[in-house]
């Protein structure tokens, strides 16, 4: 088995413009998720907003710089992620596909164990 890092994408502004009850049914649907793939999950969890993000970055001459929000702008960051255990890429490719992300997507790569 495989581990692979899910991570879900999502479209803040859309999100703040949604009423509660969007929330509310995206909730609902992740529970529907885990309760479905429970075999499968290892963890997960929501992230807070891009604005709560701090970004580090190191130049090759060893200088440390810090700076508020994400590496980069976009409509859509990381607003969570589930940790899933696969037999192989298209085994996590179907549990990915059941991740709900209405205001975005979601990307899979394999966990390197070294």
């Amino acid at each position: 088995m495989t581990s692979y890092l899910v991570m879900i994408y999502d479209n803040e502004a859309k999100w703040e413009a949604a009423d509660d009850g969007v929330a509310q049914e995206n909730h609902r649907r992740h529970g529907a998720f885990a309760a479905a793939n429970g075999g499968a999950l290892r963890g997960g969890a929501r992230l807070g907003g891009s604005e709560t993000a701090t970004s580090i970055r190191r130049t090759e001459d060893g200088v440390v710089t810090v700076t508020d929000g994400t590496f980069t702008e976009t409509k859509e960051v990381m607003g969570g992620y589930y940790v899933i255990e696969a037999a192989d890429l298209d085994e996590a490719l179907e549990i990915a596909k059941q991740v709900p992300a209405p205001m975005g997507g979601v990307e899979v790569r394999p966990i390197i164990q070294s």
